[in-house]
């Protein structure tokens, strides 16, 4: 434990100034609300593919996925295994699609992409969307909030609540000032830190160790089954619930607004496929490190963690591991990794209240300063609620994220998918299955806690088929969508096989 290290201090206050520098620096790039939320569709593929993932997996992945891994063994590698299967797919089949398919209904936001898909002309489907994103991500930003704290606490041993404030002060402000390029230039930055220090610790401890054979030797010693992905920590046979539970979690993708709107950001639809090399180097590589540190983090480590202080196992090895000044730089990881997801949050919920709550049912008229100021306010409300959410210590990393992931996917998965794919979804369709998902998350993880058994099952299973199923069968049962809309579903379509 360090109670205070001004080595430490100074590199992350270094590495704040550079964030915040770079937020200044797209303020002035910043004149209207495309430029804020989309950043002008001028990203190229490094910027997008970098940030795309730095924002997917937050503090997450340098914090969440060790924990259960340092808890339940190499288990946890099927969280990590679904994840990179569904990283591969979004990419595929979503990313391409939805940027063309964006521009030629001319939408900056995901919710006015749907409200713009179906001619929603009474913009229910830009303000049911953008209620369900409000509600699923103040539990997603809460959780990065918290990621911030416990790394502030940890490490200098000061209050969690002074922790959390000053992470989401710092998120906040350059969230505030620079809009969509901010957040993507900055994510570039951290998604490459991130990535250096998630391979190099375990790589680092396997050395310190005495290699690969004495490492697995160490680890089978305290427990066998450690790294055995079939079998508990307890010994007992992997449930087919928890398999199906943590491959799920690829189902996710196909719904996160803040990962979508990447694609939409891209200045070519042809720089899709670089991309999307670069995000699965990136993915494998990172997932399958942060797995290491915590299996590692069993036999590395003095102390038994809890399952609460089992998410500090990445901290406590960098602080043990690394001298003080390479120690800064890789815990300067953890705040990028929550500087990367909870901007992105904030930005996509801003755009979300303002364009599709705020513009389309209030003040269709309201100038872009307007729009904007608007969205800054917004990004300042939802913190202060996030932070509220935050406020207690034993929030976990994993379960708020794992939370919100499963909203999201189950709401919104579905229908970008019968959106990309069959001309004759109809928008009562868009919103029955809209509104079927993200209910049936929020009922069937209650029914999870109160009962098990089945509900024990990982939410984002029932939500996304119940919410394919009714998109499906309202679509048909209704009038087949315009002339003008399967038109421009064609149109779009003969793009997507031109790039």
């Amino acid at each position: 434990m360090i109670e205070s290290n001004f080595t430490i201090i100074v590199i992350f206050v270094l590495y704040l100034v550079m964030m915040l520098a770079i937020g200044i620096m797209a303020y002035k790039k910043t004149s209207n609300t495309e430029d804020y939320f989309l950043g002008g569709r001028k990203l190229g593929s490094w910027v997008v593919s970098l940030s795309a993932q730095a924002s997917d997996m937050s503090g997450w992945m340098l914090m969440g996925l060790p924990g259960a891994a340092y808890i339940a063994g190499l288990e946890a590698g099927w969280i990590a295994l679904g994840l990179t299967i569904g990283t591969y797919f979004n990419w595929k089949l979503v990313a391409k699609r939805l940027r063309n398919y964006t521009e030629v209904c001319n939408s900056i936001t995901i919710p006015q992409f749907l409200g713009n898909r179906y001619r929603d002309d009474q913009n229910i489907l830009r303000i049911v969307s953008s209620l369900f994103i409000l509600i699923f991500f103040l539990v997603y930003t809460a959780s990065a909030f918290v990621s911030g704290g416990k790394l502030f606490s940890t490490v200098f041993g000061i209050d969690y609540t002074v922790a959390l404030l000053i992470c989401a002060i710092v998120v906040v402000s350059y969230t505030f000032a620079g809009g969509f390029f901010a957040v993507c230039w900055t994510d570039l930055v951290q998604g490459i830190l991130m990535f250096v220090a998630i391979v190099i610790v375990p790589c680092a401890a396997v050395v310190s160790m005495g290699g690969i054979d004495a490492t697995i030797a160490r680890i089978e010693a305290v427990n066998v089954n450690m790294l055995d992905p079939f079998i508990t920590i307890d010994g007992t046979h992997i449930a087919m619930i928890t398999v199906i539970s943590s491959l799920a979690w690829g189902l996710g993708y196909f719904g996160q607004p803040h990962i979508l709107v990447r694609f939409m950001g891209i200045d070519d639809a042809k720089s899709i496929k670089k991309s999307r090399l670069i995000a699965m180097v990136w993915v494998i590589f990172s997932l399958t490190a942060a797995t290491m540190v915590g299996l590692l983090g069993r036999v590395f480590l003095t102390q038994d963690l809890s399952n609460t202080s089992g998410e500090t196992v990445y901290i406590l090895m960098v602080m043990k591991i690394f001298p003080i000044i390479i120690a800064g730089i890789f815990l300067a990881a953890i705040l990028a990794a929550v500087m990367s997801t909870a901007d992105s949050q904030l930005l996509v919920t801003a755009s979300a209240i303002t364009e599709d709550f705020y513009k389309a049912k209030f003040r269709p008229n309201a100038s872009d300063k307007e729009l904007m100021l608007v969205s800054r306010l917004t990004v300042i409300i939802v913190s202060v609620i996030a932070i509220l959410i935050a406020l207690n210590p034993d929030n976990t990393v994993l379960g708020l994220v794992e939370n919100a992931w499963a909203g999201f996917g189950a709401t919104f998965g579905p229908i970008m998918i019968f959106s990309l794919f069959w001309k004759k979804t109809t928008r009562n369709g868009a919103i029955a299955g809209i509104v079927t998902g993200g209910i049936t998350a929020i009922v069937w993880r209650n029914l999870g806690t109160m009962y098990g058994g089945i509900f024990s099952l990982y939410e984002i299973v029932p939500g996304f088929i119940l919410s394919a199923i009714v998109i499906y069968i309202v679509s048909k049962l209704g009038q087949e969508p315009s002339q003008e809309i399967q038109d421009e579903f064609e149109k779009v379509k003969k793009l997507n096989q031109n790039c």
